[in-house]
């Protein structure tokens, strides 16, 4: 047999493809095809016998041509000449008196990706739109998309745009609801498809005869009709009430959106309508597909923020299934801990507590960390269930109890007395970080009312040496300085021993520098220790009720029904701000195809920058200057610094990302540093169309640090630094930020 891919192999097929005894009997013939598409599927490289596949298309079985379709957009931006003979094939197939062939032919021609293709759609397009056949129509407001992608950066079609508006009263749903999208794809840049009066009445009329994704896509373009009257607004919503109480998730979430923008000035409406989806949520909250779980879930938390205990009655909902996966686990917790009332808390609690058992190390201290929160408000039950979890004697859980008991008696210091009882014994069951930190700043800052406080921090001094957190060490710095003053005498020796050893001994620079300010602020005195580590603080349980105002509904209605609430609204606007360019075949063949994948990352932030500097504008970083390590080596020793500053960083870096998207914005890496190293370091280049450089030297010392920039230019130009150094900002900082 011969091997797959192989010269034999292509041989083999195109003696079949043009074998005229295969040709005359029409299986065989498709069988042949399909061989050539199982070949092509399974990675081989059949580009070559491209003019046998043409000739296979000219074949009137449409079983074939299909095939031979899915072949030629496969395979036609490898040989964009031969491609072209089936340009004229597809544009014959568009006259074709079937209409399966007629729009078979319109979508494989919209989908040829090669340069100048543009030429040959526009007159099929323009007769597919007014074609009697309802799915030529529908090929062809899809194809007049496809063909703004096409066109990159070209001037809209007036004619095609007029074509699809008018098509919008359509007698066939499917072709409403695409040439919607269609505009909304062509129309981008203008701000999209325009819906006033006429159309929205028009879209309102025809729901009925729409499936649930049109019904859906419908609701979504409404939202941007406004009504002119009362009188208009609620007849739309008596318009709209029905499908409240559709069967489509999609649906009910769409109507709802459209309800609570359309009544913004009516909040007993919008109150009305989240009563009314109750219902429909309980539901997808326990569907068996896991996303529409989450989403359900992500929306049923916004609605508590405006109306709390909306779902009370409904808590046993949000109980976790032990087949569930973590995430939506840790949603129904959170959840739980808004729905918690005198009539259930007991209940929650108990079901709260068999979750801190689980296997899962990670569910379990959500549920710790989840009781921690409602003993914000039922104090006494909680501290007694988790008093109660210390007795397992289990690193994860007393990790987490401990934590919980520090938040929770910096917000109740009521319960301040019940912790300090619970606290000895714990130090032997406390191995990570944030376990050690929140034990260590209860002993500092309550250790008076724990006996053996002193004597659980000198175990800490003793094995500092072996202590793998820097942050453990300076916890313990602070909280020794402050138990020192309610108990010096268990505690000057082993403080004393402790600051000659972060002074001394000690690598890290924070936890020396923290050693050194604490032992010059012993030499000033214990009063002024007093006043800088006991100073009066402000009532934590002021911002614990800020966090309990209800939030109107008006403040998130624009996000209900998107990715806002799943992402959350800040990792959302980081997604959306840096979408990747869509490619443009209106270039020639040659041109370079990393010009196809540039787009600028100046975000929102960094656009205000620019518009309070209007002359810096005009800079254009050119992408085909390189300077090679030598000359960039040379050039920095001989330029002097022009700015230097400190950017945030948060977590490790990332060096094949900074690099991806540096190349995005024409910035050259000269040399970069491996993951994982301490000090990293980054050497760039750019250059601007006048010919001036920016080089730059990025330092990171260490992990979750700031990273220091420094930038040297060929030309005193400060305009044009301000700006070069607002993208390396927007860059580093979306880096940052998806990395985190």
């Amino acid at each position: 047999m011969p091997y797959l891919g192989g010269e034999d192999a292509l041989r083999e097929l195109r003696r079949a493809l043009a074998n005229p005894h295969v040709q005359a009997d029409r299986l065989r013939y498709r069988a042949a095809v399909l061989r050539v598409i199982r070949h092509m599927a399974q990675g081989a490289d059949v580009s070559g016998l491209f003019p046998e596949m043409v000739k296979a298309s000219a074949a009137a079985d449409v079983v074939q041509k299909k095939l031979v379709s899915l072949y030629v957009r496969a395979q036609a931006p490898r040989q964009p000449q031969l491609a072209l003979l089936a340009v004229n094939t597809l544009r014959k197939d568009c006259a074709h008196p079937s209409p399966a062939v007629r729009g078979l032919a319109l979508r494989s021609l919209c989908g040829l990706r090669m340069p100048g293709i543009q030429e040959y759609l526009r007159q099929p397009l323009l007769s597919g739109l007014r074609d009697k056949a309802s799915y030529v129509r529908r090929a062809a407001v899809l194809g007049c998309a496809k063909l703004l992608k096409l066109q990159g950066d070209s001037e809209v079609d007036g004619a095609l745009v007029n074509e699809l508006y008018s098509l919008l009263r359509d007698q066939d749903p499917i072709v409403v609801v695409n040439c919607l999208r269609a505009l909304e794809e062509i129309l981008k840049k203008e701000g999209g498809v325009v819906i006033n009066k006429p159309i929205a009445h028009h879209l309102l009329n025809r729901m009925a005869d729409l499936d649930q994704w049109g019904q859906s896509e419908v609701l979504t373009f409404l939202l941007r009709y406004r009504p002119r009257s009362e009188e208009e607004l609620f007849d739309i919503l008596n318009l709209l009430d029905g499908y409240l109480k559709s069967s489509s998730p999609s649906v009910v979430m769409a109507a709802t959106k459209l309800f609570l923008m359309l009544a913004r000035e009516y909040p007993h409406v919008q109150t009305d309508v989240l009563v009314r989806v109750k219902g429909p949520l309980l539901s997808a909250c326990t569907s068996e597909s896991r996303e529409l779980c989450f989403t359900a879930l992500c929306h049923v938390r916004q609605i508590l923020g405006s109306l709390p205990g909306h779902f009370s009655s409904h808590y046993k909902k949000f109980f976790c299934s032990y087949s569930e996966p973590h995430y939506i686990k840790c949603q129904k917790m959170e959840v739980l801990c808004e729905l918690v009332n005198d009539e259930n808390v007991q209940q929650v609690l108990e079901e709260l507590k068999g979750y801190c058992t689980d296997v899962s190390v990670e569910l379990a201290q959500g549920a710790i960390f989840a009781i921690g929160n409602i003993a914000r408000t039922y104090t006494e039950q909680c501290v007694g269930i988790l008093t109660e979890l210390l007795g397992l004697q289990q690193e994860h859980i007393t990790s987490a109890v401990v934590q919980a008991f520090r938040d929770l008696v910096w917000l109740c210091p009521q319960c301040t007395d019940a912790v300090c009882r619970a606290l000895p014994s714990c130090e032997d069951a406390i191995q990570d970080s944030e376990g050690k930190q929140a034990l260590i700043w209860l002993l500092g800052t309550h250790g008076e009312k724990v006996p053996n406080a002193p004597y659980v921090l000198e175990d800490f001094v003793e094995n500092v040496k072996s202590e793998m957190f820097p942050a453990v060490k300076m916890e313990l710095l602070t909280a020794l300085v402050r138990l020192f003053l309610s108990r010096p005498a268990e505690c000057q020796d082993m403080l004393g021993r402790l600051l000659y050893y972060c002074i001394e001994e000690e690598m890290d620079m924070a936890v020396r520098d923290r050693g050194l300010f604490y032992y010059r602020l012993l030499q000033s005195g214990v009063e002024e220790v007093k006043r800088v580590l006991c100073s009066p603080k402000s009532d934590p349980s002021l911002g614990l009720l800020e966090d309990q105002t209800e939030r109107p509904v008006n403040t998130w209605a624009s996000e209900f029904n998107t990715l806002a609430l799943v992402y959350g609204r800040e990792r959302w606007a980081l997604v959306t701000a840096y979408q990747p360019a869509e490619p443009s075949y209106a270039c020639s063949p040659c041109t370079d195809s990393r010009s196809r994948d540039t787009e600028s990352l100046i975000s929102e932030e960094s656009k205000e920058i620019l518009k309070a500097h209007p002359d810096t504008g005009n800079l254009t970083l050119i992408s085909d200057v390189y300077l090679t390590a030598e000359e960039f080596e040379k050039t920095w020793l001989s330029l002097e610094m022009s700015c230097h500053l400190s950017l945030p960083w948060c977590g490790t870096v990332q060096p094949d990302a900074i690099q991806t998207a540096l190349h995005v914005v024409h910035i050259q890496t000269i040399a970069m540093s491996k993951a994982g190293v301490q000090p990293w370091k980054a050497y760039l280049s750019a250059q601007d169309d006048t010919g001036c450089l920016f080089l730059t030297e990025l330092l990171l010392e260490a992990a979750d640090s700031e990273m220091q920039v420094s930038v040297k230019q060929s030309e005193a130009k400060p305009e044009a630094l301000q700006t070069f150094l607002s993208v390396l900002r927007t860059v580093m900082g979306a880096v940052a930020g998806l990395g985190s």
